[in-house]
């Protein structure tokens, strides 16, 4: 089974987001990561609240991680960092370009959701259909 790893800088929000979503729509697809070249003391609160909303509890499964506390992946999926992006050796590699919703309305948190919800849709088709 493959290993996808989503990656960010502070491991926060958006990447345990898709992470949370990768354990259920990866199930038996692929292993999902996250992690980030620096890291926060807990996930981001808006972030837990507004996945609890659509029935996912990533509170008590995730945390913030290092790239260090990871293993090593196949697929690195980065979130869109809007600095330099961690690296992290893989075979594949692609950019979400995300914007972080931190701070944000939980309008604006939803869509964001949302937005990784579909592009975890879409990873899912290709890993399961052997294109990536």
């Amino acid at each position: 089974m493959k290993k996808v790893a989503f990656i960010c800088v502070h491991n926060s929000c958006r990447s345990q987001m898709a992470e949370a979503f990768g354990k259920v729509m990866g199930l038996n697809v692929f292993e999902c990561f996250s992690a980030g070249t620096d890291k926060r003391d807990y996930i981001n609160q808006d972030a837990v609240r507004i996945m609890k909303e659509i029935g996912i509890d990533m509170e008590l499964s995730q945390n913030p991680k290092l790239l260090q506390d990871i293993p090593e992946v196949d697929i690195v999926i980065s979130m869109g960092c809007n600095v330099q992006c961690p690296v992290l050796p893989c075979a594949y590699r692609e950019d979400w370009g995300i914007e972080d919703p931190s701070g944000k309305t939980d309008k604006e948190f939803r869509v964001i959701r949302n937005t990784i919800k579909t592009k975890m849709d879409d990873l899912v088709s290709r890993v399961r259909a052997g294109v990536i």
